[in-house]
């Protein structure tokens, strides 16, 4: 009984100090579908600061959550892929930044609900390295697109699962000013169902973290998202 009672106490801990960061400096978030895979998945809730981008310009790999150009009250998360007055493409899978391709090193293969997958290490122009995810012959996905050049005060954003993911290559670039912040820290993680993006609420949401606190994934708990 006093075990349950300190767990219990805990948890009201925890929940407080996210309200208070969240009221401050800082979001927090679940995440709703697969589109950020294998860096998110389905059951993770992510903190995001909502300060750095008043002190600093967004930089290219941050993992950024943003009002969705087509309907502000949907909030979406991306990875930026080129900044302002950049020329984008994709051909066949790989994304070229002003002409220069983005190089992509195969480190793992699997399956997913019976669809095949390959797992690559994506290299930024600055050196910086994240994993995507593509499926085998999966019939709609987008593997050629552009060239376009990035408006001013916009950025060109992309999910993780290039195969699975509505992006900029769909509906566009992302406005500076629909920014929310930048995603740094998985606080809480648990295998939850997906969820369409105009299921999102409050209330969903809370159900999700019931659900995330009764089937945990401790070993995402506490992963970093910034380099």
């Amino acid at each position: 009984m006093e075990k349950k009672g300190r767990w219990i106490t805990e948890l009201i801990v925890i929940v407080i100090i996210v309200l208070l960061i969240r009221a401050f400096v800082a979001q927090a978030y679940n995440i709703p579908s697969g589109s950020m895979k294998p860096t998110l998945l389905v059951g993770d809730f992510i903190l995001v600061n909502k300060l750095v981008y008043r002190f600093s310009e967004p930089q290219r790999g941050d993992i950024v959550v943003f009002k969705y150009p087509i309907d502000p009250n949907i909030d979406f998360i991306k990875r930026i892929i080129a900044l302002p007055g950049e020329e984008v493409e994709v051909r066949n899978n790989q994304v070229f930044i002003n002409g220069k391709p983005l190089p992509l090193i195969e480190v793992g293969r699997g399956e997913e609900n019976g669809v095949r997958k390959v797992i690559y290490e994506e290299v930024l122009p600055e050196g910086k390295k994240h994993k995507v995810q593509f499926y085998e012959d999966f019939p709609f996905s987008k593997r050629d697109f552009g060239p376009v050049v990035v408006p001013p005060n916009h950025y060109f954003v992309m999910g993780d699962n290039r195969d699975n993911s509505e992006d900029s290559r769909y509906w566009g670039f992302v406005p500076r000013e629909n920014i929310v912040g930048k995603a740094f820290v998985i606080y809480f993680s648990g295998d939850v169902p997906p969820l369409q993006t105009t299921d999102v609420s409050i209330f969903t949401g809370i159900k999700q973290l019931i659900l995330a606190i009764l089937n945990p994934r401790f070993e995402r708990i506490g992963k970093p998202l910034i380099w």
